[in-house]
């Protein structure tokens, strides 16, 4: 018996709405991870692209547990010399809320062409509007 593995022709995409107010950052994050992989399906493939969109709003109402807000710290540096600079979660909600979340779920993905794949089907936003009610997007409970 052969294994089964699915073409894109059979794959089918949906589009799901997650509203990010009051959900723990961690959770939510591995929870989209899963969705973005297709790894809730029955067809699912290690090597393929077969997951949903996902559309978050509301990303600047996420939770957190313990001490995260001040203790949790995002990296950049310049490339020079005592180029570091540090940026903790309360700070990042406050200015760059989508960054969080796609932070969070980019290192849940794989690191190679694969994840920068899925990554882009992730939309992220602030407040409760979004662009894409075209695609007729199903309310998905987290």
């Amino acid at each position: 018996m052969k294994t089964y593995s699915p073409t894109a022709a059979e794959l089918n995409r949906e589009w799901f709405v997650i509203d990010a107010d009051d959900k723990v950052l961690g959770r939510l994050a591995s929870t989209i991870a899963d969705r973005l992989r297709g790894k809730h399906k029955p067809e699912f493939v290690p090597h393929m692209d077969n997951g949903d969109f996902i559309v978050v709003v509301n990303a600047e109402k996420v939770k957190t547990t313990g001490n995260k807000l001040d203790q949790k710290m995002y990296n950049r540096h310049s490339g020079y010399m005592g180029g570091l600079k540090q940026t903790n979660l309360r700070t990042m909600l406050q200015t760059k809320p989508e960054y969080v979340l796609e932070h969070a779920v980019k290192g849940m993905l794989p690191k190679n062409r694969l994840g920068r794949a899925l990554l882009k089907k992730l939309k992220v936003y602030t407040g409760a509007e979004h662009p894409h009610s075209a695609q007729q997007p199903k309310t998905l409970d987290v």
